[in-house]
This record gives C-alpha cells, sequence and structure tokens, in this order.
C-alpha cells in the first residue's frame, strides 16, 4: 500500500476492533514517524459477560489507551454510541466526520461493512454499521453543506485524500508488517480484562495475530501483511 502520508485516522466500533492486525501496520507507520489517532464509536461496555457495563466501560477504555501507547499513539478518542447495538444513520456519520475534520488526515482506515469476513465467519452488526457510516462520513467531512452544525462547532471542511478499508472481502493492497507482529501481539495483551474472559478455546494472542497477519501475508507474498482495500480520491 502507498504510505506517502504523514497522518492517519483509525475507526473503529469497540475497544480491541483495531488490536486484531491492523495495529501492526499502525506500529510500523508511527516508527516510521507518522502520526495516527484512534476514534472508537462505543467503550465496548457490552462485551464481557461477567462485568456489568458501568465497571466495563471504563475498564475497555484504559485497556485501549494502553493498546495504543504500545504501537505509539498517544490520541485515543471515544464516542457515546451503545456497544452492540450502534445504528447507522446521520447521528453516527456527523459523529465520524467530526473527528475527521477534529484530525484532518491523510488517511482514514476503516472496518469493512461487508456482511462477512474473508474467512466466512458473520461480520458483527456494529462493524457493519461504522463501515458503511465511516465511508459515507468521509465525503461528508468534505461537504460543507452537510452537517452544517459542525461549522458552527468550528470544524471546517475537510478533504480525505486516502482510505483504507481492513478486513473486507475485495483486498487490493498490503502492508508489509513482518518487523511489527510482536507490537501488535503486545498491543492485543493490553486487553487483559477482556481477553480473560473470552471462551478457553478461543486462540491466544500471539496466534490470532499471526493467524490473522500469516493470511494476509500468503496472500501477498510476504511473510505477515495487512491487506486493505485501498481507495485514492
Amino acid at each position: 500500500m502507498p504510505e506517502e502520508f504523514e497522518t492517519a485516522l483509525c475507526v473503529v466500533a469497540h475497544p480491541d476492533d483495531i488490536e486484531y492486525g491492523t495495529s501492526a501496520a499502525v506500529a510500523k507507520w508511527t516508527a516510521a514517524g507518522k502520526t495516527v489517532t484512534y476514534f472508537l464509536l462505543t467503550r465496548g461496555e457490552a462485551g464481557i459477560d461477567t462485568i456489568a457495563p458501568a465497571q466495563a466501560g471504563p475498564l475497555r477504555e484504559a485497556e485501549q489507551r494502553e493498546a495504543g501507547r504500545r504501537v505509539g499513539v498517544d490520541v485515543v478518542d471515544f464516542g457515546t454510541h451503545p456497544d452492540g447495538v450502534i445504528e447507522y444513520g446521520p447521528p453516527l456519520r456527523r459523529d465520524i466526520a467530526r473527528e475527521i475534520r477534529r484530525r484532518q488526515p491523510d488517511l482514514v482506515v476503516i472496518p469493512s461493512s461487508d456482511e462477512r469476513f474473508p474467512g466466512g465467519q458473520r461480520n458483527q452488526p456494529d462493524h457493519i454499521a461504522v463501515g458503511r457510516a465511516s465511508m459515507d462520513a468521509v465525503g461528508d467531512a468534505g461537504n460543507r453543506w452537510i452537517f452544517p452544525e459542525l461549522l458552527v462547532e468550528g470544524f471546517q471542511p475537510w478533504h480525505v485524500p486516502r482510505v483504507a478499508i481492513v478486513a473486507g472481502l475485495t483486498p487490493t493492497h498490503a502492508v508489509d508488517v513482518s518487523a511489527h507482529v510482536d507490537d501488535a501481539v503486545a498491543s492485543l495483551e493490553a486487553h487483559a480484562e477482556y481477553n480473560s474472559a473470552l471462551p478457553a478455546d478461543f486462540p491466544q494472542p500471539r496466534a490470532l495475530v499471526e493467524m490473522i497477519l500469516g493470511q494476509g501475508g500468503k496472500a501477498a507474498g510476504l511473510e505477515f501483511a495487512l491487506t486493505v482495500e485501498y481507495i485514492e480520491r
């Protein structure tokens, strides 16, 4: 994937979404001096069955901040959408467009809105809603007449020149992350409470990260890679 950019914004639904492979690319980019920021639409408060949302939300927010720190990300912002029942629509698009205008990134990294992942597993409704809204918000961010209230808030239009869609069915490019697998594993391990609540047979962080990035590497002719659908606008 072309890397002639200096700033990137990663938009996802939940804490830990970035850590399933994307954080390896983030580590590569920040090591090269690029600035990466995160925007999560929820705090993942409904993600741990044994911990009530009021307690899980702050816990998972803290784990996400630490996960970002481990790959060189200092700015991790959160929206206020409800975990598990994010609704696609203007409010979601507006919140993402606001963050794009705030950060003015050269690249926006977003989740796929495909119904299924490349392996055939069904995608999660929150991911689909955020992926669809993020792609729309990329356009919204550059149009001053869409969400004019953002102008009142002080956020001027911003044209996003590049978009990378992660975990979709039609990847076009790859990011060679062979030197940053350990960084990605460390970022996923930062979600300690969440990981400990997963089923006993769920893959451990290293096995999971190496599986995901190994599949991408195989498709791209590399050892480990993050595959993306890359769009220049």
